[in-house]
């Protein structure tokens, strides 16, 4: 049986957590000079997550000292391998029935690619990362593999409606044996929901083949933020444009028309400096950075806790207006600005670092 035929579904991140999943940073190759400033920006954030629910953080032994000079008590450490600190992707799916029961989902990761465009070639520890993290918990899982998903590229409102990217889940390195159709039936069947809204793109050079998370989030019953800019120019106004096209003829899966909130994308383009570029140490088969290369900057890839919403700031004009607008959206929550560049030089955010587990 499948979960949706078990009665599981995905909560949607703004419903109660229990707890948040997190991994310490330590891959040379993601996190400049031995990730000291990105490790400052992981416990700014696991800090924030640790007034309102748990905190498991998962550290190599090597690292566990290390880790509690930031953190001290205040999480649960786990020794489980990972080869990078992308819990959103590597973390399991976890979904809940009717009765409050738990199912860890989960998919098979391939480093965003695998073969045909991966970023890393040594995956196997991630790949194995949900099932072993649920069994720690007492969770029960379901093995969606070979399907190949990440949690970046999947959004829900915990109503029956899913959000996805085309340049994401149709990307060649993905699943290029199955058809859309299928990999539609596929969502429905595994996260319970009963529509997949499909937007066309991600954020411009988003090296995930632009996964949701980072372009577009529900904020609330047939409600939705969009990353957006005015600037005509910018190769991010024609792509979210397209978006826009397709939310504003989209309906939720209860038939509810929905209302878009643009969120401005920062104002100055985050690129690599040949600074940042000195710090890092590439391993074989990786997906090495640019000088200049522009870095996926969104506010979109904010984190929804029990108490707060953490969004990323880049030192720019739009930090505040994305912050106000989150304050209007989450009326109920603290909005809590994360100085995020450390964590965006690693190819993501916050969002990206993060996975709940639902209440």
């Amino acid at each position: 049986m499948t979960p949706k035929e078990m009665g599981y579904a995905m909560p949607a991140e703004y419903f109660p957590h229990y707890g948040t999943l997190m991994i310490w940073p330590t891959r040379p190759g993601s996190w400049t000079y031995d990730g000291k400033a990105a490790k400052e920006a992981f416990s700014r954030i696991i800090l924030e997550i640790a007034k309102s629910e748990e905190v498991y953080l998962l550290v190599a032994p090597d690292h566990i000292e290390e880790a509690k000079t930031y953190l001290g008590e205040e999480v649960i450490y786990l020794n489980i391998p990972s080869n990078d600190a992308w819990a959103r992707d590597t973390g399991p799916t976890i979904l809940v029935n009717s009765q409050g029961e738990k199912l860890a989902m989960d998919w098979e990761f391939n480093a965003w690619g695998g073969d045909y465009d991966g970023l890393y070639q040594d995956y196997e520890d991630d790949n194995l990362l949900a099932s072993a993290f649920a069994q720690k918990l007492g969770i029960s899982v379901y093995d969606a593999k070979p399907f190949v998903l990440e949690g970046g590229a999947i959004h829900t409102d915990g109503q029956g409606t899913l959000m996805v990217t085309e340049s994401c889940l149709l990307s060649p390195g993905r699943n290029p044996d199955l058809t859309k159709e299928e990999i539609e039936q596929k969502l429905k069947d595994f996260l319970g929901v009963d529509k997949v809204i499909w937007l066309p793109y991600g954020i411009y050079e988003d090296e995930t083949n632009e996964h949701v998370d980072n372009v577009a989030a529900f904020v609330g019953t047939a409600k939705v933020v969009l990353a957006w800019t005015d600037d005509e120019s910018d190769p991010q106004y024609a792509m979210s444009a397209a978006n826009l096209k397709v939310l504003e003829a989209e309906t939720d899966a209860k038939g509810r028309p929905l209302t878009i909130y643009k969120m401005p994308i920062p104002d100055k383009t985050q690129v690599i400096e040949e600074e940042d570029l000195l710090g890092y140490r590439f391993a074989q088969g990786e997906d090495e950075r640019t000088l200049g290369e522009r870095l996926a900057a969104s506010y979109v890839n904010f984190y929804v806790t029990n108490d707060a919403v953490l969004v990323p700031q880049f030192d720019d004009p739009q930090d505040k207006p994305a912050r106000d607008l989150l304050q209007e959206l989450f009326p109920h929550r603290r909005i809590v600005g994360i100085p995020a560049r450390d964590i965006l030089l690693g190819g993501g955010n916050i969002h990206c670092i993060t996975q709940q587990i639902p209440l």
